[in-house]
């Protein structure tokens, strides 16, 4: 869990997954789970189910938030929805830059330090995901990757760099089969934090790093033991609320 000051962070991706009635089971499963957890939870929701999942959740103690958000405030920008939109369903959290976004829609590392800045102006954490692909990794090019993808987004964010949080995803061990051991993705978080830390030392120290390359109920409480991982970014298992919540008590 890293050391006592960071608080392990439980969010659940849930993709493009989810129904209304679907959606309805799980969240008062998490709710009923969540009471007594030593973590915080936290669930990303589609943009269509956000008033579902704050109806749900309110007083809950868990918190919610959107996969996506726009670069611009608003304006003539036809299917982007605002941080001041997710803010009026009551988000705390936005995930910026999953590789999902970087490789289908590609978004580059500019625009998502451009995300994490709108995201910070409007009231709401940007959850920045950073990760490299098999190929990458293959030809030893974890390290420069990452803090490639992390420089215009430390460099966009400056002072604000404590109020972030960092998801690491191999991209690679995302429903390939392919996990990452807990000792190589300690390895990455670890070169996370010592390049928070060229930023700003004090705010490194604090900066919850996640992590996101298929943690479950199994492999989490390894996972989570490591000094530079403070909590998942859960896909797959978060659909799921008796797999979710384990991987919270593993915390």
């Amino acid at each position: 869990m890293g050391v006592p000051m960071r608080t392990a962070l439980i969010v659940g991706n849930w993709k493009m997954n989810g129904s209304l009635a679907s959606n309805a089971g799980l969240l008062d499963d998490i709710r009923a789970g969540a009471g007594g957890l030593a973590v915080e939870l936290a669930v990303c929701a589609p943009a269509p189910y956000l008033a579902q999942v704050q109806a749900a959740l309110t007083g809950s103690g868990v918190n919610w938030g959107a996969q996506d958000v726009s670069a611009h405030e608003s304006g003539a920008y036809t299917g982007e929805v605002s941080p001041a939109m997710l803010r009026d369903f009551g988000c705390r959290y936005v995930i910026v830059g999953h590789s999902e976004r970087r490789s289908y829609h590609g978004e580059g590392d500019e625009l998502v330090g451009q995300k994490a800045v709108r995201a910070l102006a409007g009231g709401l954490v940007p959850i920045v995901c950073v990760g490299e692909t098999l190929q990458e990794r293959e030809r030893g090019g974890t390290d420069a990757v990452v803090t490639r993808q992390l420089q215009p987004v430390l460099a966009a964010v400056g002072a604000d760099l404590a109020k972030i949080v960092v998801a690491y995803e191999p991209v690679w061990a995302i429903g390939t089969g392919k996990t990452a051991t807990p000792e190589m993705a300690q390895q990455v978080h670890e070169l996370i934090r010592a390049a928070l830390a060229q930023a700003d030392a004090t705010a490194a120290a604090t900066v919850r790093i996640l992590y996101g390359g298929s943690m479950k109920p199994d492999n989490a409480a390894e996972l989570l033991a490591k000094p530079d991982i403070d909590g998942g970014l859960i896909g797959g298992a978060s659909l799921k609320a008796v797999d979710f919540l384990a991987i919270a008590k593993s915390a």
